[in-house]
């Protein structure tokens, strides 16, 4: 039996328990590792769909392999970070008595992660660019926003309100018909391309210039905002097309 068919499920099966182990950190409140073993996990990911088209072995097992790991490492792993994040954060007195109750908001990201997964593998639009957010960048989005940790998201009483909306907000953005581009390059020039080298330039920046500022743990903060600019950018271009 050729043994080259199982390396792309093996790969998959990589981020399936980085995804596990960054959960586990999560609900121990440990966001900067949680999002490490993300950013792993999403290495794995993109491997193991490499390693499937170079052998020739992809099957439809693989891809429903994929799709649950990757809502593991992509959904279920980013939305308790936010549980925990939600867990300590200051309230408004009057919302004091529902603190054991609301951080379980945060598995509508779970949610609708796992139906942004389901409609990706349905959907053949998708082979060069993205309709609706990916579930990495939405990790990506919530792990370093979290790990980041600035005042107006955890000292503000009002904080929580944009935590709750900012989950529905990115939820909707997973499952959206908006069309987002794609890091996918048919040819290397740089006419036609200039979208796609400028965000690739600016995103090169933000996280030289987060590492230069706090060192190693500065590759965890400034995904966020990458990913920010990654949306605005996307939804100027959908308007203007319209």
């Amino acid at each position: 039996m050729s043994m080259k068919k199982h390396i792309p499920n093996t790969i998959t099966c990589c981020n399936l328990i980085s995804g596990c182990i960054a959960t586990s950190f999560a609900f121990g409140g440990n966001p900067e590792m949680a999002l490490l073993w993300i950013i792993i996990g999403a290495t794995f990911d993109f491997f193991d769909g490499m390693s499937a088209r170079l052998l020739h072995v992809s099957s439809p097992i693989g891809k429903e392999l994929d799709s649950l790991a990757d809502d593991v490492t992509f959904g279920v792993a980013p939305a308790t970070i936010v549980f925990s994040h939600l867990q300590v954060m200051e309230y408004p007195e009057f919302l004091e008595p529902m603190r054991p109750w609301l951080p379980y908001a945060a598995f509508i990201i779970a949610a609708f992660s796992a139906l942004r997964l389901a409609k990706f593998n349905l959907d053949e639009r998708q082979t060069t660019s993205f309709i609706g957010i990916p579930t990495p960048a939405n990790a990506l989005f919530w792990g370093s926003l979290v790990v980041f940790n600035p005042a107006w998201l955890t000292n503000l009483s009002w904080s929580v309100y944009l935590v709750l909306a900012l989950i529905l907000i990115t939820s909707y953005l997973l499952v959206c018909e908006m069309p987002l581009f794609a890091l996918k390059f048919k040819q290397w020039s740089f006419k036609g391309n200039e979208v796609k080298y400028g965000f690739a330039g600016f995103a090169v920046a933000i996280l030289a210039l987060s590492v230069a500022d706090e060192g190693a743990r500065g590759f965890l903060q400034g995904w966020w905002i990458i990913i920010l600019m990654y949306v605005l950018l996307s939804a100027i271009l959908f308007m203007r097309k319209k």
